[in-house]
């Protein structure tokens, strides 16, 4: 199973791609899709064609994307919302089931712990995913995104499984 995982940005969007078999996890890659344009259209516009472009490229199975949290600044929170609504639109439109984690969902997933620091997620990320190079630090939030939904897809399977 080929799992994308994406955190979704106004600014810059971050992607990973992971390969799951079973317990194995292989690092496909990762990247940032920064928004360009000055008005919130064509930011929209541009973070949706590049992220277009990486699920025409890597041919992800299903798809991840994190929750975002409601801030004090409410046009902030609602523009982060426009651009979560492109990072789960795109997925969508290709095809493939889309998850949707808290952060501390995907923290406890990959750390242990549901309020883990950014430096302790990007350890154990490269724990699992040997050699990883980030793009930068929203592409290592995506990557976390991804193995949550891996690993979060192997149990909702197995449970499926047991109960058939």
């Amino acid at each position: 199973m080929r799992v994308l995982g994406i955190d979704p940005g106004l600014g810059t969007l971050g992607w990973g791609v992971i390969d799951v078999d079973g317990s194995r996890l292989r690092h496909v890659g990762n990247g940032t899709c920064p928004s360009s344009g000055g008005d919130l259209a064509s930011r929209l516009l541009s973070l949706f064609d590049a992220l277009t472009a990486v699920v025409e490229r890597t041919r992800p199975d299903t798809a991840a994307v994190e929750r975002t949290f409601v801030n004090k600044n409410a046009s902030g929170s609602l523009n982060l919302g426009q651009a979560r609504g492109i990072a789960m639109l795109v997925p969508a439109r290709a095809g493939l089931r889309v998850g949707e984690y808290a952060p501390n969902a995907v923290k406890k997933a990959v750390v242990g712990v549901g309020h883990a620091q950014k430096a302790q997620i990007q350890h154990m990320v490269r724990m699992q995913l040997p050699g990883v190079e980030f793009a930068g630090a929203d592409a290592a939030d995506a990557l976390a995104v991804a193995i949550c939904h891996a690993f979060h897809s192997q149990t909702a399977e197995r449970v499926g499984e047991l109960t058939r």
